[in-house]
């Protein structure tokens, strides 16, 4: 059974940092690595938005509102996600969930992250 589990949000001041995890299960490492794998919050009352995508290659897209500030990357060993936020803005505020494009209907519980200003 594909399972995905997101740590690391937290309460933290505009300017601080965090960094996010995203832990899966029940993906052959040949699947895991094989696929782009995403990012994305969801802020209060708004839809889920894309943050950031690492491609299999090794490529990365990032949404505007980040760029310059965030940084995706995985540990293919261990099957996990992670993602680097920097400079963290009051608008950053939200549950954050990681997505692997091969199980696109999966989706963990979240990690919350509120940033005040």
């Amino acid at each position: 059974q594909v399972r995905l589990v997101e740590s690391g949000g937290g309460l933290v001041q505009a300017g601080g940092s965090l960094r996010l995890s995203c832990a899966t299960s029940g993906i052959i490492l040949s699947v895991f690595r094989g696929n782009a794998m995403d990012w994305y919050r969801q802020a209060p009352g708004k839809q889920r938005e894309l943050v950031a995508t690492l491609e299999s290659s090794g490529g990365t897209n990032y949404a505007d509102s980040v760029k310059g500030r965030f940084g995706i990357s995985r540990d293919n060993s261990r099957r996990r996600l992670y993602l680097e936020m920097n400079d963290l803005k009051p608008e950053d505020t939200g549950l954050y969930y990681c997505n692997h494009r091969n199980y696109r209907n999966h989706w963990g519980q979240g990690t919350q992250v509120t940033v005040s200003s």
